[in-house]
C-alpha cells in the first residue's frame, strides 16, 4: 500500500514537473508577445502625440485615428476597410434603395445646386420644382460653399417633415420659396424596355428594390407583348453595376 502511495505521489510530482516544463515557456512566450503589442501601442501613441504637438498645421485628431484604423484593416486584404458612421448611413440608404427626401436629381453649378429633373410622382414634382431651377437656400441656410453631398444631406430628412427651399428660376425676377413635405423616395434599381418582343432589363444596382423592380418589369412587359409565349427573349444588362447587397 505504501509503495502504491509513493508511486502515486511520484506520478503527481512528475506530472507537476512536466506541466511546469511545458506551460512555463508558453506563458513566457505569451507574456513576451503581449509586451511587444503594448510597446507597439505605446509607439503609436507617441507618434500620435508628436503629430498633434509638432505638425506644421492643426490636425483633426478624429480623422487621424480613423485613417490609422483604416490603414490597419486595409493591410489585411483589399476588401477590408473601416466604415465610419456617416458612410455607414449612406451605405444603408443605398442598400435600402429608399430614403426620406424630395425626389430630385441634382448637380452643382457655380456653387449652387441645380435641378436636373424632378422625379415622377414625388413631392418635388407636386410642389412645382422644375428642371433647371437653382436651389440657393434650404430652410434659410445658404448652400454656397457646401459640397453637393452636404447640400443633399440638408434636403434629406424624416418622412413627413417640411422643408423650405429657395429657388432661382430663369424668367423669374426674384428668388422664391417652395415648401415641400418630405416623403419616401424609392431609387429605381431596374429599368426595363422592349426591343421588338425582347425584354431588356437594365439592373443599375443590387439593393432591396432590385428584385421587386425586376419582377414588376418582367410582368409588365409580358402583359405588353400579350403573354409569355410571345416573349422572344430576355436580356439582363449589368454594365456599370457597382454591386450592392449579395442576397
Amino acid at each position: 500500500m505504501k509503495r502504491f502511495i509513493m508511486a502515486a505521489l511520484g506520478g503527481t510530482a512528475a506530472g507537476i514537473l512536466l506541466t511546469t516544463q511545458v506551460a512555463g515557456p508558453l506563458i513566457a512566450q505569451e507574456n513576451a508577445r503581449n509586451t511587444s503589442v503594448y510597446e507597439q501601442l505605446d509607439l503609436f501613441g507617441d507618434v500620435f502625440e508628436r503629430i498633434r504637438t509638432y505638425y506644421v498645421e492643426d490636425v483633426d485628431e478624429a480623422r487621424l485615428i480613423e485613417a490609422a484604423i483604416n490603414g490597419m484593416l486595409t493591410s489585411l486584404d483589399p476588401h477590408s476597410s473601416y466604415l465610419p458612421p456617416r458612410d455607414f448611413e449612406a451605405m444603408q440608404t443605398q442598400t435600402r434603395g429608399e430614403f426620406g427626401g424630395l425626389g430630385i436629381e441634382v448637380t452643382q453649378e457655380e456653387g449652387f445646386v441645380k435641378v436636373i429633373t424632378p422625379m415622377d410622382d414625388t413631392p418635388a414634382m407636386e410642389a412645382g420644382v422644375e428642371a433647371g431651377d437653382f436651389i440657393t437656400h434650404v430652410d434659410g441656410q445658404s448652400l454656397l460653399g457646401l459640397t453637393l453631398e452636404q447640400a443633399v444631406d440638408l434636403m434629406r430628412g424624416e418622412i413627413g417633415s417640411e422643408i423650405v427651399i429657395t429657388v432661382v428660376r430663369e424668367g423669374e425676377d426674384e428668388p422664391f420659396d417652395i415648401a415641400i413635405v418630405r416623403d419616401r423616395i424609392e431609387l429605381t434599381a431596374v429599368r426595363n424596355r422592349l426591343e421588338g418582343n425582347t425584354a431588356i432589363l437594365r439592373i443599375a444596382s443590387f439593393s432591396e428594390q432590385t428584385y421587386p423592380n425586376l419582377r414588376d418589369g418582367i410582368e409588365e412587359m409580358i402583359d405588353e407583348v400579350g403573354g409569355i409565349e410571345n416573349l422572344e427573349g430576355l436580356v439582363l444588362d449589368l454594365r456599370n453595376n457597382p454591386g450592392g447587397l449579395l442576397t
